[in-house]
């Protein structure tokens, strides 16, 4: 039962404190999941984080949901979906009823662009935490002997494709996951 509150108060705070959307959410959960209550390597996190950008939905919340299960099962799922989504709903209808009420003040326009270079700041934090982990194998040692090479390819090509051709994110993501697999597959015929 302490995992459970553990993990709803985990959500709470990532709830109340992820300004700027899903992606903001990322190091926050990863804060408290990884690094302050130790229930998952980094590695099981960014797999989850994975999963959670491959499904349909809001990445905070499916995150939530996915590492609930992982932990906790169902019961898990319930409370960090729902100690994930509370605050939110309860700050967004105080917001909303402020917001329509004083929109036309100068000062809300200030602090809503005064928030934006924190968001920025909290996803480009949370990106460069996942491909640091994708790259090399870790978010903190950067070396050139522990770049990964399929895992370096297939993101220079995602990269090029995405900027070139402006493909769409789903073939990028379906198509490098089956190359993926092909490339892993076929290096581990080759090793045994």
């Amino acid at each position: 039962m302490n995992i459970l509150i553990q993990l709803f108060l985990s959500f709470i705070k990532v709830g109340l404190f992820s300004v700027g959307g899903g992606y903001a959410a990322i190091p926050l959960i990863q804060n408290q999941i990884v690094d302050v209550h130790k229930l998952m390597t980094i590695s099981e996190f960014t797999d989850l984080i994975t999963i959670a950008e491959m499904t349909p939905g809001p990445i905070s919340i499916n995150s939530a949901t996915f590492v609930g299960t992982r932990l906790s099962g169902i019961g898990g799922a319930i409370l960090c979906t729902l100690g994930c989504i509370i605050p939110s709903f309860i700050i967004c209808l105080t917001l909303a009823h402020f917001y329509y009420k004083y929109r036309n003040f100068t000062g809300v326009q200030t602090v809503l662009s005064a928030l934006r270079p924190a968001v920025v700041a909290l996803i480009g934090s949370a990106g460069l935490s996942i491909l640091l982990l994708g790259l090399f194998g870790s978010e903190t040692a950067i070396s050139l002997s522990g770049i990964r090479p399929i895992e370096t390819v297939l993101f220079l090509g995602c990269l090029y494709l995405l900027r070139k051709y402006k493909l769409s994110a789903i073939k990028i993501i379906f198509g490098s996951g089956v190359i993926g697999t092909i490339a892993y597959f076929t290096m581990n015929l080759l090793i045994v």
